[in-house]
């Protein structure tokens, strides 16, 4: 069982980040079969119908968190099959669980103080996921400020060049509508390297998805996550504001991979 957590905290400059690994068994790691519930000792993320509850202890942050799903699942491609190459091998099942009204404790460096807000849960599973020659992928979750959402991926290869995309759009009113690849095109805007890495990550995106296009700034340039004692990789993850024609369209989170070693999923 692996795990990691993270606050993008623009005051402290730079993700504070912790992870954990440890075998399942004898209570201290485990999963629950048939709902979402993982944990590895006092880190745990559990689901009781339409509520789940995330607790985690870093060390020099924590937070205990309710989330309140207030609209129902967005199912990501054809009714949840996600299809990540034009051979179907290459698929997960995949939903999103947008707009999840949070409330809750945070502890930065030993202050503890009340929150409120929204949240985004991912939840996505699969036998054979990255087609061969992915060295990467971009991905978007976005909740909209008109109280819709936006996923949106694409798989990269080594030259930078798409190899698949897709993305789901919840609009008002929960009218979802899935695109094909050639609907989807992230373009980089402006780069930052990582002191730490030497790696170099596009951190601003123009993302047009059919007939709407938006801008992607980071919250902060440095969220970067180094989980090789972990999930065994460097990449970028970290939260951003969206703009449509240059008004407040969303908030968000985005994640990159494969911007140094090639990824390696299992």
């Amino acid at each position: 069982v692996l795990a990691h957590a993270a606050i993008a905290d623009p005051e402290f400059g730079r993700l504070r980040h912790s992870e954990r690994a440890a075998r399942a068994g004898f209570g201290h790691a485990g999963f629950t079969v048939g709902r979402s519930e993982v944990w590895i000792g006092n880190w745990r993320l559990a689901q009781q119908g339409d509520r789940y509850q995330a607790s985690v202890r870093g060390e020099d942050f924590a937070y205990d968190l309710n989330l309140n799903a207030t609209v129902p699942p967005l199912l990501n491609g054809q009714q949840g099959f996600s299809s990540k190459a034009a051979d179907p091998r290459h698929a997960s099942f995949y939903y999103s669980r947008p707009q999840l009204a949070v409330s809750g404790l945070l502890t930065l460096d030993g202050r503890s103080e009340a929150v409120s807000g929204h949240s985004w849960l991912d939840h996505e599973w699969s036998s054979e996921l990255l087609p061969e020659g992915a060295q990467g992928w971009d991905w978007v979750g976005i909740n909209l400020a008109d109280g819709g959402a936006l996923m949106a991926f694409r798989l990269r290869d080594a030259g930078g060049n798409a190899l698949w995309a897709a993305a789901s759009l919840r609009s008002t009113g929960n009218i979802d509508r899935i695109f094909t690849p050639q609907a989807v095109t992230f373009l980089p805007r402006r780069h930052w390297r990582s002191p730490r890495t030497g790696i170099g990550y596009p951190v601003a995106w123009r993302l047009q998805v059919g007939e709407r296009e938006f801008e992607l700034e980071p919250l902060l340039d440095d969220q970067e996550l180094d989980s090789r004692r972990s999930v065994g990789a460097v990449y970028w993850e970290g939260a951003i504001r969206a703009s449509e024609n240059g008004r407040p369209a969303g908030e968000g989170y985005l994640e990159m991979t494969g911007y140094g070693e090639k990824i390696r999923v299992g």
